[in-house]
């Protein structure tokens, strides 16, 4: 019987007890490939004696399959627990495992060292207190431990311990580590970590794991496990003021109101004066509840329910935050952004943003500059790549309550999320408020979008024709506009060419020029549907991104996407403009349909079929929607 299985048997609640007060800490490993993490954390557990009989016996059994080590005990498979992992030795998903030792508990997150893998990374960094960077001996500071150390400053990390692994391929010799400590400790001056251990260790034996190793007595510091035991957390946690995401408005009966969540950040007790972000609203806590009696205070974490003196309008997603020190506000904010998909980050591109607490539609209005892994410098760059890091302006269409990320990783972080497949493509921390859009408003008028159109006897409407060049698009949108102008509606007509004359003479014709371009005529399009006009818009407009953009920016009664469905062979066979041939010949780059790609619609209002009808009959098509639809009011033929 174990030491820990007597203590149960003779005192089960003291047990208990002392499990509870325990301190806890929640470290990552990250590094470059094969750097040996999943070795060490599994070396860890075994020496801790924290694998479980059953556990030893099917690692013996897959080592045997699966292992790099001979026939011997791998230890990296007790965490590499996907199949590809095991098929292919890496670490490709974060796997978290939760061990205790006589002095704290832990939850360790193995990350994956490979660069496509970098989101994943992060993805374990953003909840760490403290991570342990390992380092080949041999290889010494390669790129990834270079981009995972900047990504951990990033993301608040204070405390780091560089373990300098797989000592005993390199004879543990201390000029080798001493030049590796040297090394990391010069590159890494500009990432403001506070406290730095190098630690040389071989997680394959064990050297210096839970255990002081004789093979280097010229190493003077603790291990790995007792350091971690000891090291100061409570001064990294960056706890914050009191932050309360409102997850639940509970109302159970009509005795009784609080406001389910958990805490953010900071403590919270009865009789303290809060105010409510954004509405403004303040009170006073009567009441911290949970489900087996109610509480004087309550911290961090926390699962709690808040009643309050005073009866406040206070919904699902507003933050409740101590009165002296409440959350700033924004539309407009500075943020670092690690890009996490292969489809590029291009500023103008619609996407949400996903705080703690709320959802809001944001645009990245511009990328100031990208950081350079390699020596930490600014890059000027007009896009966002898989991994990549770049400082941004996000424009928000509604305010969010925020901190800097210095001072609070929980309200301080965000994610960013693509509209058409819910996949998150992007992490953020933010700096700070662009403290000018705080002053702009938007100014009432008496005239408003109503009284145009009524005076119009017409309903607004952005009228958008996308397809191919050359599919006919301007000629259809041409006759629809002389047929609404022949009853008397109220029209105007943007079309791409004539537009590249004036406003976006600017732009090329690069994907990151298509989004701008397409941004700035939704924009206008928008105005002149505040004006109360029909608007037809004449566009390629290749991404379906963009169309949904443009989509978003009116009233969902207020869009009409109209797909001239042309063929690519089609089009080329007509090529008025002789383009097609340019583009073939190599002449014109980015061309929709040859090097550049066209997304068709998927759900149009309305879809053309050019090969089956003419231009006058795809024109009366349009006409008949718009008066079926009342768009316009039906006329005597």
């Amino acid at each position: 019987m174990t030491d820990q299985e007597q203590i149960i048997s003779k005192d089960i609640v003291s047990y208990l007890k002392t499990q509870k007060e325990k301190s806890f800490l929640r470290f990552i490993t990250c590094g470059s490939v094969d750097d040996g993490k999943s070795t060490l954390i599994g070396r860890l557990l075994y020496d801790s004696k924290l694998v479980y009989e059953d556990q030893l016996n099917a690692i013996k059994n897959d080592s045997k399959k699966f292992g790099t080590q001979g026939g011997e005990i791998d230890f990296a498979l007790l965490v590499d627990g996907l199949a590809a992992e095991r098929e292919q030795g890496i670490t490709i998903d974060v796997a978290y495992k939760f061990f205790s030792t006589s002095k704290r508990k832990f939850i360790v997150a193995d990350t994956p060292g490979h660069e496509q893998y970098t989101r994943n990374m992060a993805t374990g960094a953003s909840t760490a207190n403290l991570a342990i960077l390992l380092i080949d001996a041999r290889h010494g500071i390669q790129v990834q431990t270079r981009r995972h150390s900047y990504i951990a400053s990033l993301l608040g990390i204070k405390s780091i311990v560089v373990a300098i692994n797989k000592m005993d391929l390199a004879d543990y010799s201390q000029y080798t580590f001493n030049s590796i400590e040297e090394d990391f400790r010069s590159f890494s001056k500009s990432l403001g970590f506070d406290h730095i251990r190098c630690i040389p260790i071989s997680a394959l034996n064990g050297d210096n794991i839970t255990t002081k190793s004789e093979r280097m007595p010229w190493y003077q510091g603790s291990c790995l496990l007792q350091h971690l035991e000891t090291v100061d957390v409570n001064s990294n946690q960056n706890d914050g003021e009191f932050r309360f995401p409102v997850q639940w408005v509970n109302r159970p009966d009509l005795n009784f109101r609080g406001f389910s969540g958990t805490i953010a950040s900071g403590q919270v007790n009865v009789g303290d004066e809060i105010i409510v972000i954004p509405s403004g609203q303040k009170s006073k806590v009567k009441k911290i509840v949970t489900m087996g009696n109610d509480l004087e205070y309550a911290r961090k974490h926390q699962s709690v329910t808040l009643t309050l003196h005073d009866e406040i309008d206070i919904s699902r997603g507003d933050l409740i935050c101590g009165r002296s020190h409440p959350a700033q506000q924004s539309n407009q904010i500075q943020a670092h952004i690690l890009w996490m998909a292969e489809k590029h980050l291009f500023p103008g591109r619609g996407y949400l943003l996903k705080t703690i607490n709320k959802t809001v539609p944001a645009t990245v209005t511009s990328l100031k500059h990208k950081v350079n892994v390699n020596d930490f410098s600014k890059e000027a760059g007009n896009i966002l790549k898989l991994n990549e890091v770049g400082l941004c302006n996000i424009y928000l269409d509604e305010p969010i309550a925020f901190d800097p990320y210095s001072n609070n990783r929980q309200t301080g972080s965000f994610i960013l999320i693509d509209r058409q497949t819910n996949d998150t493509v992007g992490m953020g921390v933010i700096n700070f408020s662009l403290r000018r859009a705080a002053n702009i408003v938007w100014q009432n008028t008496q005239v408003g979008k109503t009284q145009r159109a009524e005076q119009k006897h017409q309903k607004p409407v952005i009228l958008w024709f996308t397809g191919l060049s050359g599919s006919g698009k301007s000629t259809i949108a041409n006759l629809v506009e002389r047929k609404l102008f022949d009853i008397g509606r109220h029209t105007y007509l943007l079309d791409g060419d004539n537009i590249r004359h004036g406003l976006n003479k600017d732009l090329g014709f690069t994907d990151i020029d298509r989004v701008e371009n397409i941004r700035r005529i939704s924009e206008t399009a928008k105005l002149m549907v505040d004006a109360g006009l029909i608007v037809l818009v004449a566009f390629i407009s290749p991404f379906t991104a963009e169309r949904n953009d443009a989509r978003c920016t009116v009233n969902k009664d207020e869009f009409v996407e109209i797909y001239i469905n042309t063929s690519l062979e089609e089009a080329e066979k007509r090529d008025v403009k002789g383009l097609y041939a340019k583009a073939r010949r190599g002449e014109i780059k980015n061309f929709t349909g040859i090097d550049s790609e066209y997304q068709a619609p998927h759900a149009p209002e309305i879809e053309i079929n050019t090969l089956s009808l003419s231009a006058e009959e795809a024109a009366m098509k349009i006409i008949d929607y718009l008066q079926k639809n009342e768009f316009i009011v039906r006329t005597e033929s």
